[in-house]
């Protein structure tokens, strides 16, 4: 039911992951990332806590192909898991398990690679790949929606899609960009690139907020100084 890009960029040094699906609320399990070691996006029957556990041991020194093996070998039900990983390195590796849903596939590209399931046909990860590597968009997070756009360009997963998460993790411990359509009826992907495109502006300001708020902008509401 969902088809996914997780991807850095050797530049900033950003990793993220885009995602969307048929049910509600998917960046609420599916996508992970910590700055300075990795994106895992875990979906498919979905067990949230192999990303953190993913992204544990990408932190311990394993490259992508051996967390992920290691992982999905201590997983259980690894069957019915599907993920995807990309490492400081860009080195990526994939997992689908026997009872993953319907049509599905896995491509791997350059710093990015991508997955889904319940697909209208196999190609479809291919094109979320080369969507990505083509992708004129200095942000990561405008290469990943782009990416995920392709996907749905060339037919995306059998039914619908209703939710959609963008994350990106720059340098600090929290994201930089966490925003998502929890659900819409028509497509979550135009509203997604149209919060995108409003957060950007102030993305930065708000990480200065945090490190310090003496150079940090005013919020330019009634009472702010």
């Amino acid at each position: 039911m969902t088809f996914s890009v997780a991807g850095r960029c050797p530049k900033t040094g950003m990793f993220g992951v885009a995602i969307t699906t048929s049910s509600i609320a998917v960046a609420s399990r599916c996508p992970w990332a910590r700055a300075g070691v990795g994106a895992v996006a875990t979906q498919n029957v979905t067990d949230p806590s192999l990303g953190r556990k993913g992204l544990d041991l990408l932190q311990s020194g394993l490259s992508a192909p051996e967390a992920l093996a290691k992982l999905m070998r201590d997983a259980q039900f690894a069957d019915y898991r599907q993920l995807t990983m990309i490492d400081t390195a860009g080195r990526t590796a994939v997992w689908s398990g026997s009872k993953t849903l319907g049509t599905y596939a896995t491509a791997e590209g350059r710093d990015c690679v991508a997955a889904g399931n319940l697909l209208r046909t196999t190609d479809i990860p291919a094109a979320i790949v080369k969507g990505f590597e083509q992708s004129s968009g200095g942000h990561l997070a405008d290469r990943l929606l782009d990416a995920l756009e392709a996907g749905l360009k060339a037919g995306g997963e059998m039914g619908p899609v209703h939710s959609a998460g963008l994350l990106v993790v720059d340098k600090t411990e929290w994201p930089l960009v966490d925003l998502r359509i929890d659900w819409d009826d028509e497509n979550p992907l135009p509203p997604l690139r149209k919060l995108w495109q409003a957060f950007e502006p102030q993305a930065q300001d708000y990480i200065t907020r945090a490190l310090d708020p003496r150079s940090a902008p005013a919020y330019g509401v009634p009472g702010d100084p």
